[in-house]
């Protein structure tokens, strides 16, 4: 048999639990595994994990379960480790409704495993109950072909976890309508004072556990249950609320987390710098860097973080409006973060990608000098900018 595993999120595979049930599967077939998702390849790669989970590409876990359907998987696992099982339930109905609603059939079951371990955890069969999987002569199964409940049967008797039917999911939390030009989405297993972020932006924050994000013509207007922050709606723009990413709380939580910093193919005498100046963009596209210049501070926070992992600095434009979408960032030694008053670091952003990188996302020079020299140069560069518009700054 062949099994397609999709791992999501930081949780599952920082708890052990990713290579844990890849070694159950292993018994019952040939397991090809793929990161569905960002946040947790900075996990696969503390952990080792990149040549068993496959982080090559950029996927949403929906994108993930379509390319294991199109290479003829004959099942697919979805393991997520949410911070409370309705979270978990929500995403996996997500998911699986944003794999399914093109697809002409569904006949490549799905099967979640969620928050393995926790006294709440489960396994939801999405699709497929009635399927019949053929085992192939090395499976541990009693026969040679089985139900998929059957399967999900086991496996949840494996990792002793409950049984919840996607049914009770979808009738306990989804039985909304809403129109198009006004939308209503509520955000379940949420705390108080958790960031709420939207397609990775930061809209705002919880006051509450009853939280409903309100959109009008496409753009978030109200938040109930939450304080709504204007600069991140504005920044986020136009969205489609009821397809849009939402999280909350923190992206990773960084307790005993071990980075591990590993070797890319930079050019040193072609020097490649980078500009970002949102959070939610790839930072991974950015590996084979020498240099990146952040603007914002979460982005800054972020990036640093990623980009420690391949030994890259970064010069971090701030203002001191942080959310802290992550415990606890990690930064190379070599960086530097220049903080300017309130409700500055976009407008010296646009300056900086104006006038250094002359609207170009990559600025690349002829390395004659040290990366600690180029980093003065262009942090002067930057300070030259600062003072044109008589904004107080500090460099850390």
């Amino acid at each position: 048999m062949e099994i397609g595993v999709v791992v999501h999120g930081p949780g599952i595979i920082d708890s052990g639990y990713a290579i844990y049930i890849l070694n159950i599967l292993s018994n019952y077939g040939n397991v090809s595994c793929r990161l569905g998702g960002t946040m947790g390849r900075t996990a696969v790669i503390d952990a080792s994990l990149e040549n068993i989970i496959n982080i090559g590409e950029k996927l949403l876990p929906s994108q993930s379960l379509k390319r294991f359907k199109n290479e003829k998987m004959d099942c697919i696992f979805l393991l997520n480790y949410g911070k409370s099982s309705t979270t978990g339930h929500v995403f996996g109905y997500k998911v699986f409704n944003n794999y399914s609603k093109h697809l002409k059939d569904t006949e490549t079951p799905v099967i979640q495993i969620e928050r393995p371990g926790e006294d709440d955890g489960s396994v939801i069969v999405w699709d497929g109950d009635e399927i019949i999987l053929n085992s192939n002569k090395d499976s541990r199964f009693p026969s040679k072909s089985f139900s998929t409940l059957k399967f999900a049967n086991i496996i949840a008797n494996q990792l002793e976890l409950q049984i919840v039917s996607p049914e009770d999911i979808r009738l306990k939390y989804f039985n909304e309508k809403n129109n198009e030009d006004d939308f209503k989405r509520s955000v379940y297993g949420v705390s108080p004072n958790e960031n709420i972020l939207v397609n990775g932006v930061v809209i705002g924050k919880s006051t509450s556990s009853n939280l409903t994000l309100i959109s009008k013509n496409g753009f978030i207007t109200d938040i109930i249950g939450g304080k709504i922050k204007q600069h991140g709606v504005e920044k986020l723009g136009k969205v489609n609320l009821k397809k849009a990413i939402i999280k909350t709380g923190l992206l990773r939580k960084t307790d005993n987390i071990q980075p591990r910093i590993i070797k890319t193919n930079k050019i040193m005498n072609n020097f490649k710098i980078a500009y970002l100046d949102h959070v939610a963009e790839d930072v991974y596209k950015y590996k084979e860097c020498n240099l990146v210049i952040t603007i914002g501070d979460d982005t800054t926070l972020l990036a640093s973080d990623i980009l420690y992992r391949f030994n890259i600095p970064i010069i971090g434009i701030t203002d001191g409006d942080l959310d802290k979408i992550v415990e606890k960032g990690f930064k190379n030694n070599k960086s530097k973060i220049i903080q300017l008053e309130p409700n500055h670091d976009d407008i010296i952003g646009k300056e900086i990608f104006t006038k250094i990188f002359n609207k170009e996302k990559i600025l690349q020079i002829k390395n004659t000098q040290s990366t600690e020299e180029i980093i003065n140069k262009l942090t002067e560069d930057i300070i030259k900018i600062v003072n044109n518009i008589n904004c107080d700054y500090n460099i850390y």
